[in-house]
């Protein structure tokens, strides 16, 4: 058995070639809610949805976000509407009053649908449907998550960190921001000052996560901050990831990160943003797997290989090496 923890594409694409060493069906993936929004009523979890439409062969491979081949109709409808409104100067939150009433588990990032800062699919709104439909029926994140990856046939146990709301949220010189504002709609441009996982010392993971963190882990190479910050940020996880062995992926070759805002917000965090700053946020990592022009030297066993990942052949490849150091590590 073994548990991976998700956020962002980094995790998503190191699963695309897990199969090879890790079977579904003794695999769980816990992944983060922290970027949850919601978008005129609707739920939207991007992070768990990438593990979703991943294992389900439907995510759109050169995005990495999304399904491939969906349609934009409503996407394009709903922008047209913006522009007749006059309210395309989007996002648009919903006021203060508004973002801790009704749905809890949306607190804290409620947007307008106009405009429409993020491309959503057909097919994928429909899914938001679904979800949301069936939370507004009494069922829980994790029990309406379970739903859907059994109606997508994954045989992997994926999990949301929480049943309770956390907000990633950015804050920049102009005030605090929620991430998918701070990366979607302002394509990361904004300063960083500092990350806040807003409701987090309130959240707890749920049973099933606790349950799975027995196991041991696989911290993909995700963002640190806002991919896996949010998980960590949760009362319980670190202390279970100390009892358990965890191996780490780097998502950085020396101080050069692969891709997304995971410098801007190390540093922002107090992190140098680094392979060895990486190893700094997490203590409780037992090893690490870096790629093999990363010359960090850590405290701690390293196995390396080409840790870019391409296709299959690239995320098997890592994969065998994160199986590698858990067997020096158990």
């Amino acid at each position: 058995m073994v548990t991976f923890l998700s956020g962002g594409t980094g995790t998503p694409k190191l699963l695309w070639g897990a199969d090879a060493v890790f079977p579904r069906e003794e695999t769980t993936v816990v992944a983060n809610t922290g970027d949850d929004v919601e978008i005129g009523g609707l739920l939207v979890c991007p992070d768990v949805d990438t593990v979703l439409f991943e294992r389900a062969d439907l995510i759109d491979r050169d995005r990495w976000w999304g399904i491939a081949g969906d349609t934009e109709r409503t996407h394009e409808a709903m922008a047209d509407l913006a522009e007749r409104l006059g309210t395309s100067d989007g996002p648009h939150y919903l006021p203060d009053g508004r973002q801790t009433d009704g749905r809890r588990i949306a607190r804290w990032r409620r947007f307008a649908a106009v405009p429409p800062f993020m491309t959503l699919g057909d097919r994928d709104r429909a899914i938001h449907g679904v979800r949301t439909s069936l939370l507004d029926q009494g069922y829980s994140l994790t029990e309406v998550t379970r739903r859907l990856a059994d109606a997508f046939d994954l045989r992997v146990d994926l999990l949301p960190m929480s049943d309770d709301p956390v907000a990633s949220i950015v804050h920049t010189p102009d005030g605090g921001m929620h991430f998918q504002e701070y990366w979607v709609a302002e394509r990361g441009a904004p300063a960083v000052e500092s990350v806040e996982f807003r409701g987090g010392e309130d959240a707890a993971p749920t049973d099933a996560v606790l349950t799975a963190l027995d196991d041991p882990v696989v911290v993909g190479p995700s963002n640190p901050i806002t991919s896996v910050g949010p998980i960590l940020a949760l009362d319980g996880v670190r202390d279970a990831l100390e009892e358990t062995p965890v191996v780490a992926v780097s998502p950085f070759v020396g101080d050069q990160v692969f891709s997304g805002p995971a410098d801007d917000l190390m540093r922002a965090e107090g992190y140098d943003p680094s392979t060895a700053g990486l190893a700094e946020a997490y203590p409780f990592a037992d090893a690490f797997v870096l790629d093999s022009a990363d010359d960090t030297e850590l405290d701690r066993p390293v196995v390396r290989t080409d840790t870019e990942m391409n296709d299959r052949a690239d995320a098997s490849r890592v994969a065998r090496a994160v199986h590698e150091a858990l067997e020096a590590v158990r």
